[in-house]
């Protein structure tokens, strides 16, 4: 019988390595999904090498734990980067030189690598893990989004937009995750001291302006309550949908923006046409992805 797994992307360092020790202390293993190795050796971890822009190489970390394991029960997808690219500051003032195309790697990893990761996961929860002790199908995924996709912050314009996309995903794919009892959230960093910001950048903060490790790690408890993982009722329950900012000692939610009463044609019987039409075009999603394989 195996013990409750995760599989935490960008494991090797900050939040990631952080989550991945508090998880440790509470009997998990962790697959520690990277691009470079963890500098320390941690017991009951298991290190894969991967890329999360590409599909091939998450999805074959993922068929890699389950196959080793047998269950997963919480996936963080952690994994992300600043930007690699700029509109304004880089202009040219000759018509001979015009812009070149930009670089997407922040959107590939950020936003891409985060939807394979968010579809691998659910896949991988939805099986029968009864042999390795989970007792029931399901799990919790949980985003790391960031302050920066909750307000603007102009000197990374890719890395907001791709936060903003990512707190945009969670709260439309919560709702209908719960109907296979699998709980989307995101947990949303201030500035938090890792490896991501440019060398020297951190030193012109003081302790006061630095949100501590411990209020990102009380973000994800409050989201995925980790020390009943055992208990029958772990999976299923909990919220779903939901954005919580971890901002110096703070922990707070934010709620979806309300429609306008305007919106009428998404009143309640509009509503329910709305996820009847695209349900059974969804359907037919499915299908082609078998006719692929076949």
């Amino acid at each position: 019988m195996s013990p409750p797994t995760a599989i935490i992307t960008g494991a090797s360092s900050g939040i990631g390595l952080a989550l991945t020790k508090h998880l440790l202390s509470l009997q998990w293993h962790v697959v520690m999904a990277d691009l470079n190795p963890p500098k320390e050796s941690l017991p009951k971890t298991t290190y894969l090498k991967t890329d999360i822009s590409s599909w091939d190489s998450q999805a074959a970390t993922f068929e890699k734990a389950y196959s080793t394991l047998g269950r997963l029960d919480f996936v963080a997808l952690n994994a992300g980067m600043d930007d690699r690219d700029d509109i304004f500051a880089s202009l040219s003032s000759e018509s001979s030189k015009p812009p070149r195309k930009p670089n997407m790697q922040t959107f590939d990893v950020n936003l891409t690598g985060t939807y394979y990761g968010v579809k691998l996961a659910a896949h991988y929860m939805s099986l029968d893990s009864t042999a390795a002790g989970k007792k029931k199908k399901g799990g919790k995924i949980t985003v790391t989004a960031s302050a920066a996709g909750i307000y603007p912050l102009p000197v990374v314009p890719q890395y907001t937009a791709s936060k903003h996309a990512l707190v945009g995903l969670v709260r439309a794919l919560g709702p209908v995750a719960e109907a296979v009892d699998i709980r989307v959230n995101a947990v949303c960093p201030a500035l938090v001291a890792t490896g991501l910001a440019p060398p020297g950048l951190m030193d012109n903060f003081n302790e006061k302006q630095i949100t501590p490790m411990s209020t990102i790690m009380r973000c994800f408890e409050r989201l995925n309550n980790f020390e009943v993982v055992g208990e029958e009722g772990w999976v299923g329950s909990g919220p779903t949908g939901a954005t919580v900012e971890g901002n110096l000692g703070d922990v707070i939610e934010h709620e979806a923006p309300s429609r306008p009463e305007s919106s009428e044609y998404l009143d309640e019987e509009g509503e329910k046409a709305w996820v009847r039409a695209y349900m059974e075009r969804n359907k037919n999603f499915a299908l082609q992805e078998w006719d692929q394989k076949s």
